[in-house]
């Protein structure tokens, strides 16, 4: 097995950051490390694990409404460029090239102060708030991971986040070390925050509960999910892949609180699709 491309943390190696994970170093006074590995630069280059666990049953990162951390989220330079955070997560694409990173960062804190588990469903990203989720789509297998971003990076150019081991795992993208993929943030709204009333609310929801290429069962299950929460549903389809999808709920507040009740009762991977109304 071929080893990764140069990976897009190693240019950070003579920098001293406040970020974290794939590219910070720790601030003065502090121990960012839970091995005894030593410096977080004890690799020259990174690399796979040895010996690694079995990673294709890691399951994807469960969206879920998060306040953003104290740290990783304040404007910062990097390399002479500098970076400044969205103020949310709502409604963000980008398609661009993947990496992932491994060994090097296993350990060590992450931008926004937590560990990095490369046997984890995450990802660094550049601008993205601390922390999101967002779903991966490599377009080259059409394979897609659901992951917690919770680092800053890449910083190399034309790429636009960088995954762990595990997720790079499922994504099939170790060998080549690169992917193209589609990013879409899942965002998950406050649950107390319901300012809008339905008919101030701009959008309708609907509550994404599986996809799958079975169109007949999703149909079934579409059936079964709408009379048991009494509402709507629909199949979305794109590449041969149909999404299931309950709705239209015409108030944030409520969507959100239909979709805690529903992954609580079997269905963890649901999240809210936005759109306007028309």
């Amino acid at each position: 097995m071929r080893m990764p491309s140069i990976k897009s943390c190693w240019p950070l190696l003579a920098l001293t950051l406040i970020l974290g994970g794939c590219s910070s170093s720790p601030e003065p006074g502090s121990s960012t490390k839970t091995s005894t590995k030593g410096d977080r630069y004890h690799q020259k280059h990174d690399a796979y694990p040895d010996s690694a666990p079995d990673v294709s049953q890691v399951p994807d990162a469960i969206p879920r409404y998060e306040p953003y951390s104290r740290g990783g989220n304040k404007p910062y330079t990097v390399m002479g460029k500098s970076y400044n955070v969205l103020a949310s997560a709502a409604n963000f694409r980008e398609s661009g090239l993947a990496s992932w990173y491994g060994t090097k960062f296993h350990g060590y804190h992450t931008s926004n102060g937590e560990v990095y588990d490369m046997y984890s469903m995450t990802a660094a990203h550049k601008t993205l708030p601390l922390p999101s989720f967002v779903r991966v789509r490599n377009l080259d297998n059409k394979k897609e991971v659901i992951v917690r971003v919770n680092d800053r990076g890449p910083f190399h150019e034309g790429r636009i986040i960088d995954l762990s081991y595990a997720a790079a795992y499922r994504l099939g993208m170790l060998n080549t070390g690169t992917a193209r993929v589609e990013i879409e943030t899942i965002y998950i709204p406050s649950p107390e925050n319901e300012a809008y009333t339905s008919s101030q609310d701009p959008n309708h929801y609907f509550i994404q509960v599986v996809a799958s290429k079975d169109r007949e069962r999703l149909n079934r299950l579409g059936k079964e999910l709408a009379a048991k929460y009494q509402l709507g549903y629909r199949l979305q389809e794109k590449d041969t892949l149909y999404r299931l999808q309950l709705g239209p709920l015409g108030h944030e507040g409520i969507a959100s609180k239909m979709l805690q009740q529903m992954r609580q009762q079997g269905y963890p991977s649901g999240y809210l699709v936005t759109e306007p109304k028309s």
